[in-house]
């Protein structure tokens, strides 16, 4: 019999033969392959379409590594493998290329850390810290991606106790499942202490940050535990070899890289004391429970009164609370490292609405804000479009607003982000205009279609002489430059008539309309008819 660290097993009542000849002809030489089940397998071939019995396989087998087969699963039946324990997934091809590069990452994977179904922690820590050693000694490019899973007190507090280790398993297995995909055999996932995780990739860089881009959107929807949803925050930070690194130099600098969600990780402050600890609590099933809602708050022409487009808004309908702004739940979700999930969740909800509207709003734009974390991830742009494309919502009805605050890290990459959007057909507004100090900046560098002057600046359009001056001034500025100007927080008529004569286009706020569902939106656009 061969050693237990060399075998694979395969439970395919219809295809193990097949899949056998498939294994062998892979070159698996070092040990045995056997069709059926048992205990002592290093890899175990699960087929995926053994339904139920699979999962269960899955669930009770102690091997470290799992590899379970389908032809082009559905998402919601990749996931209940995942959640059971499959650690890759592979569908079986016409030639069977799906299934030998999966097996030879999971020959690989067996060097990495693993939890088996019996909760203890492998020794393999070191053998990652080889694999990577190895890789540096070779010379060739390397970089770690450092998954930082945030917050689990909050995860406790919210699920229990036993829900953070089985989060940090299912996350750990997303993870692996995106290496496997895109590195194959140059890629290796593991532990690192504390709640992180690491995902180091051979080759061009190029590939370890669209595997990030992956990576984060993956763990941005809720992982299943059993029958519970929960969501996870994450920060990503990336880091390349250098000459004279050691793997543990490599990974620490990895984790100390700016993150792609700059998430506020500082116990609650004094001034909100432990309200926004507890609303951080409370988020982690807002998202999974639909307690996150849109409104949309209309736009107008400023001289004619005609609905042109909404901004898309975002309120949580918490159930002790009632209706939360948007800067609450932001602030929430900030405080949960949840940032990144509530702008998909936002998104994707504004982009699935919007392009099922009636024909009475086929014709307006659709104004959605990107946020600091978004702008910072790697491929966001990319990921976007897709996202948008996917949806139906065209291109050009949509507007991506970014307040001054949100380009203050990094105002080059934010203009060539934004560039390569507007360049997609999107167009670009600069949100809250006036709150900042270095706008013109932000002018002069970015590509913008718009500019939103904030409420406190479009209403001191009624105050004092050198208050006009000033909102003149900002409105004559970017209509220099080619920019249309939209007035926020427009409440009285005195205010719109003002704005109008100054220059503005467009203008919301309540003296239009507060900020509306869906239903009482297409009621106002059929009233203009």
């Amino acid at each position: 019999m061969a050693d237990a660290e060399m075998v694979i097993q395969i439970w395919s009542p219809a295809r193990g033969a097949a899949l056998t000849a498939l294994a062998q002809e892979a070159g698996w030489t070092a040990g045995e392959v056997r069709a059926g089940f048992g205990a002592d397998a290093a890899i175990a071939v699960v087929d995926a379409d053994s339904g139920a019995a699979a999962e269960a396989i899955i669930a009770t087998s102690r091997a470290p590594v799992l590899l379970v087969l389908a032809r082009d699963p559905a998402p919601a039946t990749l996931d209940l493998f995942y959640e059971a324990g499959a650690t890759q997934v592979a569908a079986i091809g016409d030639a069977g290329e799906g299934f030998v590069q999966a097996l030879r990452f999971a020959e690989r994977s067996l060097a990495r850390p693993t939890r088996d179904r019996r909760g203890a922690r492998s020794s393999g820590s070191r053998s990652a810290a080889r694999w990577i050693a190895a890789q540096l000694a070779s010379g060739g490019s390397l970089t770690v991606i450092h998954i930082a899973l945030l917050r689990f007190d909050l995860v406790n507090i919210a699920h229990g106790r036993s829900m953070s280790t089985k989060l940090a398993d299912a996350a750990e297995r997303r993870i692996a499942a995106q290496v496997s995909a895109l590195a194959d055999e140059d890629g290796l996932v593991a532990r690192v202490p504390g709640a992180g995780i690491i995902a180091a990739v051979a080759g061009p860089v190029e590939r370890a940050i669209l595997l990030a881009a992956r990576i984060e959107e993956a763990l941005a929807s809720p992982l299943r535990v059993g029958d519970a949803q929960a969501a996870v925050g994450t920060r990503i930070g990336i880091a390349g070899a250098r000459p004279g690194d050691t793997p543990a130099a490599l990974i620490a600098r990895a984790a100390s890289e700016p993150p792609s969600d700059m998430a506020a990780l500082a116990p609650a402050s004094a001034d909100d004391g432990e309200g926004m600890e507890a609303l951080a609590v409370d988020i982690h099933g807002a998202l999974s429970r639909g307690e996150v809602r849109v409104r949309f708050q209309p736009q107008a022409t400023i001289d004619t009164n005609t609905l042109v487009g909404v901004e898309a808004l975002a309120r949580w309908d918490h159930p002790r609370l009632g209706w939360l702004g948007a800067q609450t739940l932001l602030a929430a979700a900030e405080r949960a490292g949840l940032s990144l999930a509530l702008s998909d969740h936002i998104q994707r909800e504004v982009l699935e609405c919007a392009s099922a509207w009636p024909a009475a709003l086929s014709s307006l734009r659709l104004s959605l804000n990107l946020t600091a974390a978004d702008l910072a991830r790697p491929n966001f742009a990319e990921a976007f479009l897709a996202y948008v494309d996917a949806s139906g919502f065209p291109r050009g009805r949509l507007t991506l607003e970014v307040t001054e605050t949100g380009l203050m890290a990094n105002l080059d990459a934010a203009a060539t982000l934004l560039a390569e959007l507007r360049g997609a057909g999107c167009r670009v507004a600069i949100d809250d205009f006036g709150t900042g100090y270095s706008s013109l900046a932000y002018l002069k560098a970015l590509p913008v279609d718009y500019l939103k002057i904030d409420k406190a600046l479009a209403q001191d359009i009624v105050g004092s002489d050198r208050d006009r001056v000033v909102v003149r001034g900002a409105i004559d500025m970017a209509r220099s430059l080619g920019i249309a100007v939209i007035a926020e927080g427009v409440e009285t008529e005195e205010q719109r008539v003002l704005l109008a004569a100054a220059g503005c286009a467009v203008y919301q706020g309540y003296l239009y309309a507060e900020p509306l569902d869906e239903a009482a939106l297409l009621a106002l656009a059929e009233a203009q008819g």
